[in-house]
This record gives structure tokens, C-alpha cells and sequence, in this order.
């Protein structure tokens, strides 16, 4: 398994049918969960600033098998996004590289802080989001994805 921030083509179509693939299966999230992963990552491929922006992708022999990916939102602030390892790959430690991946990448950009918004039903990422530093700071609870969900915020001050 390898580590690599270079995009290539189809590495964003592959991550958004990793994200509705694995949250259908394990959450019963429907398609418009799919939309909404892609979207954000079109974005960021059609904007994405080097300096403040990276998106790392874990590769094995059969394909990508997890993702996260870092967008700068001000010259202080960074959102934390698209973090997922394919379900054959958890408890390898491959979740905690890479979210240390990202945090380094945050420090290194002297960013002051990073945030991420997940649900309350990811509970082993909300394990290691609190093990690396985050605080929980606000959650809502609302109709998304086809079930009723609750999001919640965790920032860190790096």
C-alpha cells in the first residue's frame, strides 16, 4: 500500500463511487450522498489551490482504498474532507496516516486550525479524530442522504 498526492485521471470519479459504494452498504445512505461527495470534489478539482489544497490517495494492488483530503478555507483555516478507508483495509492503521498525512500537511501550511464536519454513527473516525487532537463543537440533526443524520463538527488549533 502507497501514499500519493498526485491526481490522476479517474482517481476522482474512483473515490466518489468509494464513498457511495461504502456508506450504501454500512449506513443505507442513498444516491444523493453520492452527489454531494461529488460535488465537493469537482470543486476542488476544477480550483483546488496547491498550496493550501491536497487530496492523498491510498493505493493498494487492487485499486484506491481510502482517501482524505485537506481544503484551505482561509489563510488560518482548513476543512478536513473525504476521509475513508475501504472496509477490507480498517484496522491496519491506514485511517491514522492518513489523517496524520493531513494534519502535517495543515501544520506545515501554518494553518491555525482545521475542521471537519462527519455523523454520529462514524464512531471508530470520531476515535481517531479525538485521539489526533479534535474537539467536538457543535452537531445538527436533520433529513440527508435519505435518512435523518446527525452531523457533527469537531475542530482542532494546531
Amino acid at each position: 500500500m502507497r501514499l500519493r498526492s498526485d491526481l490522476k485521471p479517474g482517481d476522482i470519479g474512483t473515490i466518489v463511487h468509494l464513498h457511495g459504494v461504502v456508506y450504501a452498504q454500512e449506513h443505507g445512505w442513498d444516491y444523493t450522498f453520492e452527489g454531494y461527495v461529488a460535488e465537493g470534489l469537482a470543486r476542488f478539482a476544477l480550483s483546488h489551490n496547491p498550496r493550501n489544497d491536497r487530496l492523498w490517495i491510498a493505493e493498494a494492488n487492487e485499486g484506491i482504498v481510502g482517501s482524505v483530503g485537506v481544503v484551505g478555507q482561509s489563510a488560518t483555516e482548513a476543512q478536513l474532507r473525504w476521509f475513508l478507508v475501504h472496509p477490507a483495509w480498517r484496522g491496519r492503521g491506514l485511517g491514522r496516516r492518513l489523517l496524520n498525512e493531513a494534519l502535517q500537511f495543515c501544520r506545515e501550511r501554518r494553518f491555525g486550525s482545521v475542521f471537519l464536519w462527519t455523523t454520529s454513527d462514524l464512531e471508530a473516525a470520531a476515535h481517531l479524530y479525538q485521539q489526533a487532537g479534535f474537539r467536538k463543537t457543535d452537531e445538527k440533526k436533520h433529513r440527508a442522504w435519505g435518512q435523518t443524520v446527525t452531523e457533527e463538527r469537531y475542530d482542532m488549533s494546531l
